[in-house]
């Protein structure tokens, strides 16, 4: 008799399959289906790029118009006092008289003039059409002009006492017809490098104590200078008017007599007062250096231009 009754293992058949068949025929159907999508995408091309945004300028749109920065007070404030006029020691200092620390001596002691008075008041203003003078002769623009000479003994660099026989400024006055003025101070026996220009911006900046503009010093002594004075120099000392210290000193040719001393401080005779402190007399003072200057090539007396390039130099403020 035939045996009909059904075996209990599992037919091979997908619907009766185990669970790893039935997994690899999910696989398989996904396949095709990514096959079919594939092979559509083929035939009708290549996908086409994502359509890049045109920008405002592209599609012929103007921007919005910007709104206008707004002017702060303050700048309404400096167009107003422009308009209304300057101050009288910047309206002499951009004449090229001299720099604006300067012009406020001058006002104070009576020597300027507006409209045929006489002014005192620091801060007062010139208008459109007024007459400045200075001791009595119209300040009037000019071309900026930038000499370098070496200073000679016995002539002073200002520019106002009137009893002053010998000036820096009347040596250059036959061959340079505008008014310039010493920047800076050298007193009547120092000689050496001096400036001299009717740049008064420029006149400010190399004078201003914040700038610290290199000055070098060749100096003569009455005695040999000591080892512990020497570093008493270096190390610093008070002075009537603050404490002062060289930043560099050193002998010269093996004299003691004799030293090289760099320093940044403008004060008023400084040099000599530093060596004075310590019971030394100067005979003979020489400044060989200020600002990037030299007297290379110039005798006692003698002075030159400067050359655009040292000008430039002057101006961006790249000597020590």
């Amino acid at each position: 008799m035939k045996n009909t009754a059904k075996s209990s293992r599992p037919s091979s058949g997908r619907k009766y399959g185990s669970n790893r068949d039935r997994e690899g025929a999910r696989t398989e159907k996904r396949e095709k289906r990514a096959f079919a999508w594939d092979k559509e995408k083929i035939t009708a091309g290549r996908r086409e790029p994502a359509k890049k945004t045109r920008t405002a300028k592209e599609a012929g749109m103007s921007r919005p118009a910007r709104a206008a920065k707004p002017v702060r007070k303050s700048e309404k404030q400096a167009a107003a006092n422009d308009s209304e006029g300057i101050r009288l020691n910047k309206y002499i200092a951009n004449s090229g008289l001299c720099s604006r620390r300067e012009a406020d001596t001058y006002i104070s002691t009576g020597l300027v003039s507006i409209n045929d008075k006489i002014i005192t008041e620091l801060g007062t203003k010139v208008y459109p059409g007024d007459i400045v003078k200075f001791n009595g002769e119209a300040i009037r623009n000019e071309e900026k002009v930038y000499i370098v000479m070496n200073k000679p003994k016995d002539f002073v660099t200002t520019v106002s006492d009137p009893h002053a026989k010998d000036t820096v400024v009347g040596l250059v006055k036959n061959k340079c017809t505008a008014r310039v003025f010493p920047v800076g101070r050298l007193d009547k026996a120092t000689t050496g490098v001096l400036l001299l220009t009717n740049d008064g911006d420029l006149a400010d900046k190399l004078m201003h104590p914040s700038y610290q503009k290199k000055k070098i010093y060749h100096v003569f002594l009455n005695k040999r200078l000591k080892g512990t004075d020497m570093a008493a120099l270096l190390g610093g000392i008070e002075l009537e008017d603050g404490f002062i210290k060289a930043d560099s000193i050193s002998y010269i040719d093996n004299d003691e007599t004799q030293v090289g001393v760099e320093i940044h401080s403008g004060r008023n005779r400084i040099i000599r007062r530093m060596f004075e402190h310590l019971g030394y007399k100067i005979k003979k003072l020489d400044r060989v250096y200020f600002a990037g200057l030299t007297k290379k090539n110039l005798r006692r007396g003698q002075w030159r231009f400067l050359e655009e390039s040292e000008i430039a130099m002057l101006k961006m403020g790249a000597y020590e």
